[in-house]
């Protein structure tokens, strides 16, 4: 696969760095220049890209370069509304940041204010952790395996 140096309307692909802070590998899937997965594997996959901007930004966040928030960071959710619309919210939490599971109900446009249970779901089906930041939200679950959002939360101090 041919590296993409940045990323544009029509890129599409997988993407992948190793972080020595993870201990893992970031892998960045996407189809028309919006990012639809991000999985963290030990090993990134052979033919994945090494080159793209939104990669160089991950390294910054990671090495502590960058405050970063990656709210501007196009993705292509294909999830039910009630779990976009939480998925959506969390993406307003800000870097250093976390809520409450019960503050990011009523957050979520058109989710029921007490329905924790969606919000949980929505959660823990998240398809592109770190890009929508799922560790700032306290005592509610992750898309990123256990370990990796411990070591998300603790470089945004959480």
């Amino acid at each position: 696969m041919d590296d993409a140096a940045d990323s544009g309307p029509d890129e599409a692909g997988i993407y992948a760095l190793d972080s020595e802070y993870l201990e893992c590998a970031v892998q960045v899937g996407m189809a028309s220049g919006k990012v639809i997965r991000v999985t963290v594997p030990s090993e990134p996959d052979p033919e994945a890209a090494t080159e793209n901007s939104l990669l160089d930004r991950i390294d910054g966040y990671l090495s502590g370069l960058e405050e970063e928030d990656f709210s501007d960071v196009e993705v292509g959710l294909t999830v039910p509304t009630d779990h976009r619309a939480v998925l959506e919210a969390v993406r307003t939490v800000p870097y250093g940041t976390e809520v409450p599971v019960e503050k990011l109900a009523r957050m979520a446009a058109g989710v029921d204010p007490d329905d924790e249970e969606t919000v949980r779901t929505a959660l823990d089906g998240n398809p592109v952790p770190l890009i929508v930041p799922d560790h700032r939200v306290r005592n509610g679950p992750s898309g990123a395996p256990p370990r990796v959002e411990q070591r998300l939360r603790s470089l945004e101090g959480l």
